[in-house]
Parts: structure tokens; C-alpha cells; sequence
């Protein structure tokens, strides 16, 4: 049984690694839309309940037909998955090839055409993963029947300790050796367990080895539920658990960041805490038949748990500390499902591979349609609190109703377990709507939600504000404006077009459109433009324009798309500059894509905030190696960079002659609040800050361009933690 511990354990640490990766390559090659992420994710969790359905179904129709043991199967399917993990990454990009060949325009299209790619390209290996618990839970029943009957919860507790390690692991590998060296990492040890399985079934010396037992794959017997409502609770806790996770990445980002290491530790502390229930479980089920129904109100009730602990005005003494807050919001509702949920599949199957997959493939539907439901339906209409008490409601309906415990129902008659319920019900009700949020800290407000992100205008005057889930992106600064009029005014033709990529609070957007050209803006998140006129009164005016156009998509995926060419395309990805995903706008790959929508003697500007000074070599090698002329300049109050590129030489000129190409609305525009009264004095502030490319790059020789593989901004932790030596020693930058 140690093998197999260890065997899962492997397996649940890869399967959190590829999934981590192949979300990232995905987005690389088809954006990074919600919608997009969540056909992503709902194709990596069917594939999963596929494969555990179907093996279960083979297994009773077929077993009996087959001669090879269980756990040579299962370590085929360990040995698909490992090559799943070389092979998904070409596949995703066969996939974009074909959408550049079709050039499909529709957005509607495009989704279609590629969520059937993503379909064909990880249903098929994550059915093998899927398929991993019912081959070894028949395994387990040929080799060790005492505990066959409790078998998926055993194997669950090691998958999920696995994960453990997969949600922060694998973000120190990817630090040292990008994305594909860390899955061929996952690969080799799919490929060791594949191994350790096989020669685990050759017989041993002695010729009685359990694991090497040659009977056919026929299922055990076993004592089956015959109570459906182990399938129905298994459903709503696959729903619950993952639509209250897409509430948890708003009310926690404001206190975690929107960094990688963040997310990790929304999951890291989820699958800590369900491990923790699991173990318990194990051992309280030596004992115990039935559960009680008091534990589906308790559910409920700790699921509203966030409601309170990311609030800011939840100040207890010492527990200031995001990852305190975390933990107490998250991991009594993560613990008590990773109790419930390994009993339910127990209960119901009775250690039956085929009953045990039935059972796991409806808790994965349930984790299809609970991201779906709170991104899509329930976000966009209301509060995260009010989402959350959506949530939490079965549950303290079904705790109301003690017969709903799965074990022996002679728990349904106690009286003490009905009033603690009630009491239960009646303590969410209250304190869902007194406990004050995040956006209440701001008067005056505006507070719009979508299926992307909450979104908060906020501020008077230049005192005005964007938060998008809690994080400030940006405020009313000259330096959004020079990101458009200092491209322009360096062109050595009079400009038709321009883009830019990221909206914000549409001041580059608003500064392109007083040059009188086509503007076009894209953004991915809905309800930023709609708060355009909340930062300049003459908002609504300009979007009405018929220069005036705004994209709401990815802006990598919609210069992929479209064929449309442009004279300046100015990029501000958010804040902060090690955001998960920003890469995407800075790396080798994504230049390559804009060059090809750059006119001729167009110009880019790219915007960079900050940054470590690897970070900042990193961009630099990346915008030398794609353009054959770079410009850098620093920012009016030292703020940032401005890089401009181009493939024709960007000819220095006086501040006076940048000024003279201005129109007169452009002009007016860019001395609005300063600092300088007049264009050329603020170019002059400008021109006398620019800097030298090697200022950024030769004192680290080693930092490669950033590429999509090596996004060196968004993982850090080591270089900013570890000492010099050992940052040698593990081919870090630093």
C-alpha cells in the first residue's frame, strides 16, 4: 500500500504541474479571455471525470475479457500521461497555426474553432489521468482486500498531498527551467512510476507477489449504496468548491497581489486544508458509519467564512497577515470538503472501481459548472458576498434536514443537531449583509462587475483612481500621455492609425484620439471603458467618435487575428510588472506577433514600470532581438521607461521640432496637467532622460531575452531570496 501512496502522491504533484504549464501555454497561443480559461479548465476536468467514467464502465462490461493485471494498466496510463506532457505543448501549437491559416475574424468563431482543438488535444491525456484511480482501486482489491473497501479515500489523501507539493513546486522549477524544462521534469517521473509499477507486477522470487496477481481485470465484490444521495451531494461539492474559488481570487487579491505566488497560495492553502480533512476522515472512519447531518450546515456556514475575513475592516490584533486571512477564510470550508467528499465516494461505491468512477465523474461535472456559474451568472449581478450566500445556501438548507446524513440515519432525530443548525442559518443570515467589504472603503465610488473582474472607479479631481480587484492599475498621470504623443510626434509621416493595447483609464487612448487618427483600443476586461467617462468628462463624447473604437478581447490574440496594420501601437500592460500573465506583453514571441501589424516605418511604444534589474535586461534583449532600432527613455518623474521601436531608424529630434507636428487639439492635450506649459518643454524633460540600452543590459550578461518560455518577471522568488552562490549554482539570473 506504500507503493501506491507513493505512486499517487507522484501523480497528484504532475497533475497540478501540467495543468499550471498548459494553462500558460494556452495562453501564449490562444489568449488569455475568461472565456478562454474557463473552456480550458472545464476540457482538463472532463477529460478527468471521462476517464474515470469509462475505465469504470470497462471495467464492468469488459474486465472479465482481459487478462493483464490492473496495475500494468494503470501504469500505461502513467506512462501516457507522462508523454502527454511532451506532447501537449505542440499540439497547442498546431492549433494556433491552423486558427493564423484560417484567419478567423469572429471572436464567437474563433472560441468554437479553438475550444474544439483544446477539446481534442487534453481530453484524451486527461482521461488517462482519470483513469488512474478506478485501475488502481481494482488493483488494490486484487492485492489487498481488507482495504479495498475504503480504497479511494486512501488514494485520494495521497493525490491530494501530491497536489500540495504541485501548487508551489513546480513555480521554483519553472524559475529555473521555463515552462517545457519543467515538463519534461513532470515527464520523468510519470516515466518513474510507470517503471516502479511494472516491476511491481513481475513475480517475485518466491512466485506469491500480491501486486503481480495475473487474474482478470473482473471488479470485486462489494456492498453498494443503493441511496442516490451520495451522488447528489457530490455534485453540489464539486459545484461549491470551485465557484466559491473564483470568488476567493477577488476578495483575496487586494491583500495577495495578482502575482503567481498568490494563486499558489489561494490553492496551496485549499489543497493543505483538504488534505487535513481527508487524513481525518481516514482515521475517524475506522470507527464511524455515518457523519451526522449537522456537517452539510457546517459547510455552509464556513463557507461564508471570506465573508469576514476579507474585509478590511476586520482588523483582530496580529491578524493583519494576508496569508492569516487566508487561511482562516479558506481552510475550515477546504477542510470540512476534503472530509465529506472522499466518505461520499467511499459510501457510495463501497471500493466498486466502476461505482467509485461514477461517483468522481459527477463531482467533476459539479467543478465544470461551478466556475461557469459564478464567473458568467452570478459575478456580473452581484456582490462576492452575495455569491458567496448563493453557494452556502444548499447547504444550510440540506443541515435543516438531518436525513440527508448518508451514513445510519438515526442522527435525524436529534433535537440539539436541528437547533444548532438553525442557529447556523440564522448567524450567515445575519452577518452576510452588516459585514462591510472591500469597496466600501472607497466614497465616492463606482463599482461595476463582470465575468472577468471587479472593477472600482473611485477618487475626485487628479485624485482619481482605477482597482481592478482591489489592485491599482493606474491613476491620472502625465505619463500616459506621453505614451501616445511621443511615438507620433517621432514618426516621419503624418499618422492614420494607432493602438493601444490595455485601456485603463483611457487617457493614451483619449491623447491618440486628439491627433485626429483611427483609434482603436483593446481591453480585457468589459467594464473598464465603460468608467471612461468617470475619468474625463468628455468620455462618453469620444467614444461616440466615429475615429473611436474599442476591442474587448486579449490584446495578443487580437493582433493575431486581425489584418489590420497600424502607424504607433502603444502597450501599458497593469500593474504590477510581475502580474501573472504580463509576460505575455513583453516577451520575443509577442513582438514577432506585433511586428507583423506594425506599417511600415511605424513605431511601437512600450511601456515598463518597474522592475528588478533582471527584469529589466530581460525586456531590453527581448524588444534588441525583435526590432532593429530600440530608443529608451525615462520617464517625466522617474517612474518607469518608455522604449520606442521600430524596424527604420527613429531619428532623435529637438524638442521644438516634435512640438511643430503636433496638431493644435494634440498640443492642448499633452501640456493639460503639466508639468511644463508648453509641448516642447515637456519633450525637452523627456529627451534629456534618455538612456542607453546597455545601461539596462551589461551588467547582466547572462539574463536571456524574455520569451514566453523564461518569463523571468513573473517568477522571482529565488533570485530575490537565495544567496549569489547558489543562484550560480541553479542557473538563475541575478
Amino acid at each position: 500500500m506504500g507503493w501506491f501512496f507513493l505512486f499517487f502522491f507522484v501523480s497528484g504533484f504532475c497533475s497540478i504541474l501540467y495543468e499550471i504549464v498548459w494553462l500558460r501555454l494556452s495562453m501564449a497561443q490562444f489568449g488569455v479571455t475568461s472565456a478562454w480559461v474557463s473552456i480550458l479548465l472545464s476540457m482538463f476536468m472532463a477529460g478527468l471525470g471521462l476517464g474515470s467514467w469509462g475505465t469504470g464502465y470497462a471495467i464492468r462490461e469488459y474486465g472479465s475479457r482481459i487478462r493483464i493485471p490492473a496495475l500494468r494498466l494503470y501504469a500505461l496510463a502513467e506512462f501516457l500521461i507522462g508523454i502527454s506532457a511532451l506532447a501537449v505543448p505542440a499540439e497547442l501549437l498546431w492549433g494556433r497555426q491552423l486558427l493564423e491559416q484560417a484567419s478567423i475574424p469572429s471572436s464567437w468563431s474563433y472560441y468554437l474553432f479553438s475550444g474544439a482543438w483544446i477539446a481534442l488535444t487534453l481530453i484524451p491525456w486527461c482521461a488517462c489521468m482519470g483513469a488512474t484511480i478506478p485501475l488502481a482501486m481494482l488493483a488494490i482489491s486484487h492485492g489487498f482486500q481488507r482495504e479495498a473497501r475504503r480504497s479511494f479515500s486512501f488514494l485520494y489523501l495521497a493525490n491530494v498531498l501530491g497536489a500540495v507539493a504541485g501548487a508551489t513546486v513546480p513555480l521554483l522549477l519553472i524559475e529555473i527551467y521555463g515552462f517545457h524544462g519543467t515538463l519534461r521534469i513532470g515527464a520523468m517521473l510519470n516515466g518513474l512510476v510507470f517503471i516502479s509499477a511494472i516491476v511491481l507486477t513481475l513475480p517475485s522470487p518466491a512466485g506469491n507477489g500480491a501486486l503481480s496477481d495475473q487474474r482478470p481485470m473482473s471488479r470485486p465484490p462489494a456492498q453498494l449504496s443503493s441511496n442516490n444521495k451520495p451522488l447528489i451531494l457530490l455534485f453540489l461539492t464539486g459545484l461549491t468548491s470551485m465557484g466559491v474559488e473564483v470568488v476567493w481570487i477577488r476578495q483575496f487579491t487586494p491583500y495577495l497581489s495578482t502575482v503567481v505566488y498568490a494563486f499558489a497560495s489561494i490553492l496551496g492553502v485549499y489543497l493543505a486544508a483538504t488534505f487535513a480533512g481527508s487524513r481525518v476522515y481516514r482515521y475517524w472512519s475506522r470507527t464511524h458509519d455515518h457523519e451526522g447531518g449537522l456537517v452539510w450546515g457546517a459547510l455552509g456556514f464556513v463557507s461564508l467564512l471570506p465573508v469576514l475575513t476579507a474585509s478590511p475592516f476586520f482588523q483582530v490584533r496580529n491578524f493583519y497577515s494576508p496569508l492569516l486571512r487566508l487561511i482562516f477564510g479558506i481552510g475550515p470550508f477546504s477542510a470540512i470538503l476534503g472530509f465529506v467528499t472522499p466518505m461520499l465516494v467511499d459510501r457510495w461505491s463501497g471500493g466498486d472501481p466502476d461505482q467509485a468512477s461514477k461517483a468522481y465523474a459527477v463531482n467533476v461535472v459539479g467543478c465544470i459548472l461551478g466556475p461557469l456559474l459564478a464567473g458568467f451568472i452570478l459575478l456580473p449581478l452581484m456582490s462576492e458576498r452575495w455569491v458567496l450566500f448563493a453557494f452556502a445556501l444548499p447547504w444550510l438548507m440540506i443541515g435543516l434536514v438531518p436525513r440527508w446524513s448518508v451514513g445510519s440515519e438515526r442522527a435525524a432525530a436529534q433535537t440539539l443537531q436541528r437547533k444548532l443548525s438553525y442557529a447556523l442559518a440564522a448567524l450567515a443570515a445575519v452577518g452576510v449583509p452588516t459585514i462591510k467589504g472591500f469597496e466600501d472603503l472607497f466614497v465616492p465610488s463606482r463599482v461595476l462587475r463582470d465575468n472577468t473582474a471587479t472593477v472600482i472607479a473611485t477618487g475626485e479631481g487628479m485624485n482619481k483612481r482605477l482597482l481592478v480587484n482591489g489592485i491599482g492599475i493606474t491613476s491620472l498621470t502625465p505619463i500616459t500621455k506621453m505614451m501616445a504623443h511621443l511615438p507620433l510626434a517621432f514618426l516621419n509621416h503624418t499618422p492614420g492609425s494607432a493602438l493601444v493595447v490595455c485601456f485603463g483609464m483611457g487617457t493614451t487612448y483619449r491623447s491618440l484620439l486628439s491627433w485626429d487618427i483611427q483609434t482603436t483600443a483593446v481591453e480585457l476586461v468589459p467594464s473598464v471603458p465603460r468608467l471612461f467617462p468617470y475619468y474625463h468628462s468628455d468620455g462618453a463624447e469620444l467614444m461616440r467618435s466615429p475615429l473611436s473604437r474599442v476591442v474587448i478581447d486579449d490584446g495578443r490574440r487580437y493582433l493575431e487575428r486581425t489584418s489590420e496594420q497600424y502607424d504607433v501601437i502603444t502597450i501599458d500592460p497593469p500593474l504590477p510588472v510581475e502580474a501573472a500573465g504580463t509576460s505575455l506583453l513583453y516577451s520575443k514571441e509577442f513582438y514577432s506577433i506585433l511586428r507583423r501589424r506594425l506599417a511600415p516605418h511605424g513605431i511601437v511604444q512600450q511601456w515598463l514600470p518597474w522592475g528588478d534589474a533582471v527584469v529589466k535586461a530581460a525586456v531590453v534583449r527581448a524588444l534588441q532581438e525583435s526590432f532593429p532600432y530600440v530608443r529608451l527613455f525615462r520617464a517625466q518623474d522617474g517612474r518607469g521607461f518608455h522604449f520606442l521601436a521600430s524596424e527604420q531608424p527613429i531619428v532623435l529630434l529637438t524638442p521644438h521640432e516634435l512640438a511643430e507636428r503636433m496638431p493644435a487639439r494634440a498640443a492642448q492635450d499633452l501640456v493639460e496637467w503639466g508639468p511644463e506649459p508648453a509641448p516642447d518643454g515637456q519633450f525637452a524633460i523627456i529627451l534629456s532622460q534618455e538612456l542607453a540600452l546597455d545601461q539596462m543590459t551589461s551588467g547582466y550578461p547572462a539574463v536571456p531575452a524574455l520569451q514566453d518560455n523564461r518569463p523571468e518577471n513573473e517568477y522571482y522568488l529565488l533570485r530575490r531570496n537565495l544567496p549569489e552562490r547558489w543562484l550560480s549554482r541553479l542557473a538563475v539570473p541575478h
